[in-house]
């Protein structure tokens, strides 16, 4: 990086501090923090729902997949996305809305104390949180590693630079400056992401041109749909794992639609979701299954692939705008993230663990929510640094072991229970798929896969967990029904149709929250 570069990157930072001091502006209170008052724009929820679903990690440990494996990097990751969020416009998108509009909730697990109990809330919102704690910290090492291939700073330097920005943004202006923050990171993508496409098709006319490239010895099975670790059962449990996690398991999504004003908008919001989602990274990826052509990476995993291409072939000042994409990529997903936790941690956790907290006014409660969101950054910030560490190992690992593997046992209860064929599922189906999937992936990706040679292969490292949780739960469900007219109730509101908020009142117990 140049002089060049280093202005359009702190450029890039500034504008988004400032999107932040804007967004200020339109949050007066937890409602407007969390959920954008229900106001925001069907295509701007679209795109952000998009972008924060993104991060360093494609750049990363998804470029090694691709430098190694080729296509199947698309097949088993951004396809999957694409299709579960199809399938989620429909089946989740207006169900989620309606929890806003009609039970005047604030985060995406509050409705679980009326739908199954104060423990089961309690059970997914912590599990929830140290989860995302994780996962974020895979994002903030993802990007701390491209950042010191480029500028020569240290993992954790890179990790304190991009976590101090996006605190200040979001903590600012809430779901608001995230979700105009990826807008700008969106056109910013656009940009760069053609930028790269360009300059690497422009390579290949030394090796045949766009179609003759894939007989070269280097791309040897890089267009195979699936291979090595990621095969069929991997492909279908990745696909069940995103239409929980990608319509609203990971919380931040959930926001999205929440957000929109209808359940009608939150639906289009979705399909233009997964419209960009199957389209969109083709364009990214294309360079990636070709960098075995244009460079050697330097490690096993290959995951610095992208970063040394990307230094090859783009002129500085275009670098800069490229290494701004890395950013923006992680920056979005974080601040939505963070956005999520801190609403499930006001709304959720303190009112049960501080009476102060049941107490609170609108500005108490925006003040404790932006004091929430500092803390989760610092403490995600702080797992990053674990990461590549023997508890964790590289990013990709995180990022697919541990977040799909563990997602599974925490999205079912909370996404299944919103539909009406899984009414007769209570409390005892979501607490025992729940502690039954989490024992699940600790048994196979411990206990069973250090006594097999070679350990126990990745598809059934995340699909076990989910197996076991979602049987479970259904059939519990089955075996002891727990379906009282207070539950039935709350179910007809988030499943009958029409987008008003006049919806039939809600049961004992799901009244206006404070603040909100």
């Amino acid at each position: 990086m140049n002089g060049l570069d280093w202005a359009v990157l702190i450029g890039y930072f500034g504008v988004m501090v400032a999107i932040g001091i804007w967004s200020h502006k339109r949050v007066d209170n937890v409602s407007d923090f969390f959920t954008a008052g229900g106001k925001m724009p069907w295509w701007l929820s679209g795109i952000s729902h998009h972008m924060s679903g993104y991060s360093a990690v494609m750049f990363t440990g998804y470029a090694g997949i691709a430098y190694t494996y080729g296509v199947t990097s698309f097949v088993t990751w951004s396809f999957p996305i694409a299709l579960g969020i199809a399938i989620g416009s429909k089946l989740f998108a207006p169900r989620i809305n309606r929890l806003r509009s009609r039970l005047h909730v604030a985060s995406p697990l509050e409705y679980l104390k009326n739908r199954y109990n104060l423990p089961t809330q309690q059970a997914l919102a912590w599990s929830g949180m140290l989860l995302k704690i994780v996962d974020v910290g895979a994002k903030w090492a993802a990007i701390a590693t491209l950042l010191s291939v480029f500028t020569g700073i240290s993992l954790n330097q890179g990790i304190l630079i991009t976590g101090g920005i996006t605190a200040i943004y979001c903590t600012i202006g809430g779901l608001w400056a995230d979700a105009l923050t990826e807008l700008g990171q969106f056109v910013i993508q656009l940009l760069a992401g053609i930028a790269m496409f360009v300059a690497v098709v422009a390579k290949l006319g030394d090796y045949g041109g766009f179609f003759g490239v894939w007989d070269e010895p280097a791309l040897q099975g890089h267009g195979k749909p699936l291979v090595g670790p990621y095969g069929t059962v991997f492909l279908l449990a990745f696909l069940f794992i995103k239409l929980f996690e990608y319509n609203g398991g990971m919380l931040n999504q959930a926001q999205r639609y929440m957000a929109t004003a209808t359940p009608y908008e939150a639906e289009r919001s979705a399909r233009l979701s997964a419209i960009l989602w199957l389209v969109w990274p083709l364009v990214l990826f294309f360079p990636m299954w070709m960098s075995p052509l244009l460079v050697e990476s330097q490690k096993p995993d290959g995951s610095d692939s992208y970063a040394l291409m990307t230094e090859q072939l783009i002129p500085h000042g275009l670098l800069g705008l490229v290494i701004v994409g890395f950013f923006s990529h992680t920056m979005a997903m974080c601040s939505s993230d963070a956005n999520a936790i801190a609403a499930v941690f006001t709304r959720d956790c303190a009112p049960v663990i501080s009476a102060r907290a049941r107490a609170w006014s609108q500005r108490s409660g925006l003040i404790a929510a932006r004091i929430a969101t500092v803390v989760f950054l610092g403490l995600s910030m702080a797992a990053a640094t674990q990461v590549n560490s023997p508890t964790f190992k590289d990013i990709i690992t995180v990022v697919i072991k541990w977040v799909a593997g563990l997602m599974g046992p925490m999205a079912i209860p909370m996404m299944l229970g919103l539909l009406r064929p899984f009414r007769r599922s209570g409390p005892t189906a979501a607490l025992t798929s729940w502690a039954c999937g989490l024992f699940a992936f600790w048994l196979v990706n411990y206990p069973i896969s250090w006594n097999i040679d070679g350990g126990v292969p990745l598809q059934y490292q995340v699909s076990v967990p989910l197996a076991v949780s979602l049987v479970l739960y259904v059939l519990i469900g089955y075996l002891k029904p727990e379906d009282t007219p207070e539950r039935l109730a709350i179910i007809e509101q988030i499943n009958s149709d029409g987008d008003g908020t006049a919806a039939a009142a809600a049961p004992k117990g799901t009244s206006r929250p404070s603040g909100v």
